[in-house]
């Protein structure tokens, strides 16, 4: 016989009691008015924050851990009032977090936003869309078609590539390689894997010594395994050398592997080099693999069209990212992936279950073009941004950009004891120190102490990489806020810098 589980009556009837009375009072949001107020504040933290940007020291001078030992343990049982909550963002967040938009952030890449894009974060977190189909967002799906055109009209590329909007340019070069696998013909990887398949040949990828490390991360994700990546030597200005890489297909090809995709990349990562592209594009068309362009930085000088004979060839890829977040003063994350068949994506990754049929036809379902279901409603701040400053706005920013690294890197070249090591077709400079007569290793541990010392100061912050082995100390201009006076007080720490360290 069933054991009886169910509670006694007294307790079943209390239960009830307890939750008609929270039926009865629903808890909801704050209150309107509360919220109201805390809004108001916001937006005058937010404008505070962005004019006193630079009374903090790019990096925070704390120590790991620091934060956490200033948090409760444990999460409050009571509702705290939201003043004390935004009185934590001033004296605890806003103090201990690097600041992107300060005017002396010149490592990595930009990712600075701006106003409107600060403007177009905050709406979009309030209506608060998952625009997965364009049934759950209608407004956010046609928008998010309509700016990535006007992106693709800025930039001058063919009216067949679509945009669609993704969180980084990991994920937007992981879907374009994914389009490429499904595009190799005779393979039925969607349907049988390509795990213990003895007829499916070893598949390669192709990409420079200089790519992003987020095109290794797509080819351990897909499947194609980091054997299967082919990194090719570049030239004496870290672009892709076409010999070696026509000598690495032909190899892979004799021994049976099957060549699946080459990855341009305009604008690389350690001197923004740009690879071949056009030579690029003739070997993919005769070898029958797909064309990827990772541009996520520097292709957004091409809404400039002195900068577009730099990047001829990129017309002809199958795909390109760009990253609307690091030079078009979007806030992160906001990477748009350009498509020329979008049918591509589609074979690769739609899935439609019952539950999300609805009756519409001809629409883009968002959802179908990627991994996520779920889709923020990323196109309001671009398209915000992009209306905001105009096409004439971004052009002149970029330009100004381009000519403050042009100014730091005739400095540079006139310091003595400094070199540069690479071209500046763009915003970043690399640069080491050189002292006559000092051997190559003990330069490499010199300059790594002497970003140390120049990051430590405070007011500027960069980053480095390695080329050719040694130690290369890396300033990029990307930021709003920078101007000839932010690259000058650069000049005058490096200068002293230099002189203390020997």
């Amino acid at each position: 016989m069933m054991r009886d589980h169910r509670p006694p009556p007294d307790e079943v009837r209390s239960s009830v009691a307890r939750t008609e009375t929270a039926a009865a009072a629903a808890p909801g949001d704050v209150p309107e008015a509360e919220l109201r107020r805390a809004l108001h504040r916001v937006a005058d933290e937010i404008a505070d924050y962005l004019a006193q940007i630079r009374q903090y020291p790019v990096i925070p001078k704390i120590t790991p851990g620091a934060v956490r030992r200033r948090l409760p343990e444990s999460p409050p049982l009571e509702p705290e009032p939201l003043d004390r909550i935004l009185d934590d963002f001033r004296g605890l967040i806003a103090p201990n977090t690097t600041h992107w938009g300060h005017p002396g952030f010149m490592a990595y890449f930009p990712a600075a936003g701006s106003g409107p894009g600060i403007l177009g974060e905050a709406l979009a977190a309030a209506v608060n869309v998952n625009a997965m189909l364009w049934r759950t967002g209608p407004v956010q799906t046609e928008l998010e078609e309509h700016a990535c055109d006007w992106l693709r009209q800025m930039l001058a590329l063919p009216a067949e590539f679509r945009g669609h909007i993704n969180d980084t340019a990991s994920v937007s070069s992981l879907l374009a390689l994914a389009a490429a696998r499904e595009r190799t013909g005779g393979l039925d990887i969607r349907r049988r894997g390509m795990a213990g398949r003895s007829d499916l040949p070893p598949l390669t990828v192709y990409c420079s010594d200089q790519a992003h490390s987020s095109i290794d991360k797509a080819a351990l994700t897909l499947g194609f395994g980091l054997e299967h990546l082919r990194r090719i030597d570049s030239d004496d200005a870290f672009r892709m050398r076409i010999d070696l890489l026509e000598q690495a297909i032909a190899a892979d090809k004799a021994a049976g592997r099957r060549p699946v995709a080459v990855v341009g990349t305009l604008g690389t990562t350690s001197t923004t080099s740009i690879d071949p592209l056009r030579e690029l594009a003739a070997i993919a068309r005769r070898e029958d693999m797909w064309f990827h362009v990772d541009g996520a930085y520097a292709l957004s000088a091409g809404i400039c069209p002195e900068f577009r004979p730099l990047m001829e060839g990129v017309e002809a890829a199958d795909s390109i990212v760009t990253n609307p977040h690091k030079w078009l003063f979007v806030p992160v994350d906001c990477s748009v992936l350009f498509v020329r068949d979008p049918s591509m994506l589609r074979r690769a990754f739609s899935i439609i279950p019952d539950y999300l049929q609805t009756p519409e036809t001809g629409v883009t379902n968002l959802m179908d073009y990627g991994v996520q279901l779920g889709r923020r409603f990323r196109s309001l701040k671009l398209w915000m941004v992009l209306r905001a400053f105009g096409v004439r706005g971004l052009l002149e920013r970029i330009r100004y950009h381009c000519a403050l690294a042009q100014r730091f890197a005739a400095w540079v070249d006139a310091e003595p004891g400094l070199e540069r090591v690479a071209p500046v077709p763009f915003g970043t400079v690399c640069f080491r120190a050189v002292p006559p007569g000092m051997a190559e290793e003990p330069q490499d541990q010199l300059n790594e102490r002497l970003l140390t010392e120049i990051n430590a100061a405070g007011p500027i912050f960069l980053s480095h990489t390695r080329l050719r082995g040694r130690y290369v100390i890396r300033l990029t201009v990307g930021n709003l806020r920078t101007t000839a006076e932010d690259i000058e007080q650069a000049q005058r720490l490096i200068r002293e810098s230099c002189q203390r360290l020997w």
